[in-house]
């Protein structure tokens, strides 16, 4: 399929920033990313730097899309969002929930690399104080435990009444196992990089693996492709981010807009998480909610926050190597 800007047009109006973060997150203490414009305004690509050309392909497939295409239509004109808890210590917690204006949901990052259960529990205890029992917590392992670990960690955070849980597991199999096991728990499991990373989305669905599927605009190649995922899944569907600008932010806006249902809030309110933005009015919950909007950003701060000479090569040279992808 040829995609809908030339190489040549993208590359004509690329701009690459570097963009610092409040705090650390997986590891990340800056997001870089790269934002051209198109027809209907700007796109943004994003993936993350370990990816190669072919997974950053659907990154860039999705960018192209929201620039050049009218997105699908939206059934709603704002998005209830949820607050994202870093995996911080306990004492943090209300510092960084400062940042998310009337969020009603927090999804709490676990299972982080040099931490124990012990740090997971105490994190989401002060979240659920924080939030009070009307709140709502969800906790996001990013497929760090494996089933066994799952289970025990799981009995350790039940009593604080989770909404669901992330990826626990890292395969789909262990997934439907860890799904079995919680039946009688009613803890509902969701799934997110086995949607978004898998050469089969629905897969997870038709073994039975998931309750909610997890979908990212960038990652699965826009609005539309997202979209006929959850219909082929048939399950229930929230919207997330990658650590997007307000541009990308925007896209998965749309997205969730164009969702026939949205019982869950959506991780679409991440740029709290970033300490500066390509726009002055970032796309940042407002009484818990962010309005679907493209955003257009400052050229006052493309130039405040521009890459290196070195890192902007970089990312021209990855944007070729990815649409050579998408073209061939």
């Amino acid at each position: 399929m040829t995609p809908l800007l030339s190489l040549a047009e993208i590359l004509e109006t690329v701009r690459v920033v570097s963009l610092p973060l409040a705090r650390r997150f997986r590891g990340v203490t800056v997001r870089e990313a790269a934002l051209f414009e198109g027809p209907e305004g700007w796109g943004e690509f994003s993936p993350f730097l370990e990816y190669g050309p072919a997974e950053a392909a659907s990154w860039l497939a999705a960018a192209i899309d929201f620039a050049a295409a009218p997105q699908p239509a939206a059934h709603r004109d704002r998005i209830p969002v949820n607050a994202t808890m870093p995996a911080v210590d306990a004492a943090d917690v209300p510092a960084v929930l400062a940042r998310y204006d009337g969020c009603r949901t927090v999804k709490v990052k676990v299972a982080e690399r040099g931490q124990a259960l012990a740090d997971d529990v105490a994190r989401v205890a002060a979240v659920r104080e924080a939030v009070g029992p009307e709140g709502r917590v969800r906790i996001d392992a990013n497929g760090g435990w494996n089933v066994d670990e799952a289970e025990r960690a799981l009995h350790a955070l039940a009593p604080y009444d989770l909404e669901y849980v992330e990826q626990p597991c890292g395969s789909v199999a262990e997934l439907a196992e860890i799904r079995e096991r919680l039946a009688d728990w009613a803890i509902p499991v969701a799934a997110d990089e086995s949607v978004r990373k898998a050469e089969d989305p629905v897969a997870v669905a038709r073994a039975g693996a998931a309750d909610i599927v997890v979908v990212k605009a960038q990652p699965l190649g826009g609005a539309r492709r997202a979209l006929d995922i959850v219909e082929r899944a048939g399950l229930t569907a929230v919207v997330s981010s990658a650590l997007d600008t307000s541009v990308g932010l925007a896209q998965g806006a749309h997205l969730a807009a164009a969702l026939p249902a949205l019982p869950h809030d959506c991780g679409l309110g991440t740029a709290s998480l970033l300490a500066a933005d390509v726009t002055a009015d970032p796309l940042r919950a407002e009484a818990g909610s962010v309005p679907v909007r493209r955003v257009e950003p400052d050229p006052a701060l493309l130039n405040d926050h521009a890459a290196s000479a070195d890192r902007e090569e970089w990312w021209r040279g990855r944007i070729a190597q990815a649409y050579a992808v998408l073209a061939g």
